[in-house]
């Protein structure tokens, strides 16, 4: 069956998306393994995990999406579906994360720079990584749970492009108020325990900054934190925006939907390229060495 406009430009629009976020994060990912100073360095080391989990997450609906607008056929099984919205929420929980982690480490480095060697240790880092991915299935084995126990009965319609939660309690025929409380629980704590701490991080952080953004120290500083600042911005925002209130049907909520799932991991790799000096200077090296 031949596409329609519509679906030809979702299409088209979706797979750019997708294909952008692959290639532009495996080179961040490859600029960050082929650099032995950007490998040592904690920061970019989280970078590298970052953009791996960004990776992860466009392919968790893309290619399902991709799919449905080739075939015009949009159909799940309850096995997928539950599946989907099981590895959704691990690499969003674990993204999370994994960005309150690095936050830490910037607070680290600007305000604590005589003990940040000995604290973010390079060979602490995969032990601080394990703790954010046990973080990340702790809570979507919890969001899982909760959904699977509710009762569906037979085929039904999902109200966006692919399985979440929100969505997915919607199709439950049986009253699901408890059980919205308890996931609105679960994603408000992590939310706001993460909100909390990057807000704090920040604040001292530009507390700290204030007297030095006329060296080049403090430009430096200021400029990799602002590209993380950005980021944060771009996942917390929708993940609030369709988290932290009643599970209700809007159509605002599939487009900060798409735009978490498929722009943000666009977004990453164009952002921390363009504010982050070191980086830069490591592709311009790998690309040196590629043409020898």
């Amino acid at each position: 069956m031949p596409l329609m406009n519509g679906s030809l430009l979702l299409f088209d629009l979706v797979s750019a998306c997708y294909t952008a976020s692959l290639l532009g994060n495996l080179f961040i990912v490859v600029t960050v393994l082929m650099d032995p100073d950007l490998l040592q360095s904690p920061m970019y080391f989280f970078l590298a995990n970052l953009s791996l989990i960004d990776m992860a997450l466009s392919s968790v609906a893309a290619h399902k999406m991709l799919s449905d607008l080739l075939s015009q056929r949009s159909t799940i099984f309850y096995g997928g579906c539950m599946a989907q919205l099981f590895f959704l929420h691990f690499l969003g929980g674990s993204e999370m994360f994994l960005l309150t982690l690095m936050a830490c480490d910037c607070y680290m480095a600007i305000c604590h720079p005589l003990s940040y060697a000995e604290t973010m240790h390079r060979h602490r880092c995969p032990g601080l990584l394990a703790t954010y991915w046990a973080g990340g299935l702790l809570h979507s084995s919890t969001q899982l749970v909760l959904v699977a126990w509710l009762p569906f009965c037979g085929p039904s319609k999902l109200d966006n492009f692919y399985c979440d939660v929100p969505q997915v309690v919607k199709l439950a025929c049986s009253d699901t108020y408890v059980m919205e409380i308890l996931i609105m629980s679960n994603s408000d704590l992590i939310s706001l325990v993460c909100f909390l701490v990057l807000l704090g991080s920040y604040c001292v952080i530009l507390v700290t900054l204030r007297g030095c953004f006329g060296d080049g120290g403090g430009r430096k500083a200021l400029s990799t934190c602002s590209a993380h600042l950005i980021m944060v911005s771009l996942i917390l925002v929708p993940c609030i925006f369709v988290y932290l209130r009643p599970f209700s049907s809007f159509q605002m909520d599939k487009m900060a939907s798409i735009f978490y799932i498929i722009i943000t991991p666009v977004l990453n790799p164009i952002i921390y390229t363009l504010r982050n000096q070191e980086i830069k200077e490591a592709m311009k090296r790998l690309r040196t060495r590629s043409r020898k």
